[in-house]
């Protein structure tokens, strides 16, 4: 029954809270990003159709938002699933495929704006990518 409790001076450990909250972030980002998807899949593939009109993924679309969608979900997934064994087994390794996860997700994000020529759109990505990746090297 030890591992059903946490402890705390754990979380005051910096390795710890910081696997804590990246995870928690990359759950929060991925989990709500993935369920927009799912929730209103019509609003989405209709925006993404546009904005791939000109680019060489025109005709991927319904492919490419059940891929991503399915990555962000897994990752959000893990994430979340990953911050609960941290508190309770002190194991990150799930936590570490959500980050590993969540890192290629945006990649494929980011290759679709710089595809559809949003380079505003996938700058934005960057410091997403760049949370991922520390959270790659702080659970691994």
């Amino acid at each position: 029954m030890d591992f059903l409790i946490i402890n705390l001076s754990d979380l005051l450990k910096g390795e710890t809270s910081a696997q804590v909250l990246t995870s928690t972030l990359l759950a929060i980002l991925f989990l709500q990003s993935g369920m927009d998807k799912v929730f209103d899949w019509k609003g989405n593939f209709d925006w993404l159709k546009g904005h791939f009109e000109k680019s060489p993924l025109k005709g991927q679309v319904p492919i490419l938002l059940f891929v991503i969608t399915i990555f962000e979900i897994s990752a959000g997934l893990l994430s979340a699933i990953g911050v609960i064994f941290i508190l309770f087994t002190e194991s990150s390794g799930l936590a570490l495929i959500g980050a590993q996860l969540s890192a290629l997700s945006i990649v494929m994000l980011f290759f679709g704006q710089r595809l559809a020529k949003d380079y505003e759109g996938a700058a934005t990505l960057v410091p997403y990518f760049i949370l991922a990746i520390l959270g790659i090297l702080i659970l691994g």
